[in-house]
């Protein structure tokens, strides 16, 4: 088996879509917030194509053995202005499916992720995730990752 990671092309976008989705649907039974704050903008397509050819953001795709079975994204973000123009470089989203977990794909494309940004200056790192999502905290508190804020919400029904 061949874990790997590269740079997702506008040839992929209608396979990203699909990962998105399952993503999303995971994501929405965790949290109803999800899709309305965290998520993609609507039509995702454009989302993603958007992302592909935009320099401050990256986006991954994971495979084994060819298949494209998880993404990562992952983008720039300033800093405070006392911060001296200091940028950080947060991963937003990471999805890989149910069946190919806990192989090292997630993995592949963090680094890979991590590395893009290192190579451009960046020492800073984010990654969001939803409270309750053990197994994605676990993963990024494995690769160095602690928490360092947490979004409170409420809604008035």
């Amino acid at each position: 088996m061949i874990v790997a990671s590269h740079k997702a092309s506008l040839d992929e976008v209608r396979r990203l879509e699909d990962l998105y989705r399952l993503l999303e649907k995971e994501m929405t039974a965790l949290h109803a917030m999800w899709p309305l704050a965290d998520g993609l903008p609507e039509p995702v397509t454009s989302a993603l194509a958007d992302a592909i050819t935009d320099d401050d953001t990256e986006l991954f795709v994971g495979t084994i053995d060819g298949y494209p079975a998880g993404f990562l994204m992952a983008e720039l973000t300033g800093l405070l202005p006392q911060a001296g123009g200091e940028m950080v470089g947060s991963i937003r989203l990471v999805f890989v499916e149910p069946e190919a977990r806990e192989v090292g794909v997630a993995e592949a494309m963090r680094d890979m992720a991590m590395d893009s940004f290192r190579a451009r200056g960046i020492t800073r790192f984010d990654a969001h995730v939803l409270p309750g999502h053990r197994l994605v905290k676990n993963f990024f508190e494995a690769g160095g990752f602690a928490a360092r804020s947490i979004i409170m919400h409420h809604r008035d029904e």
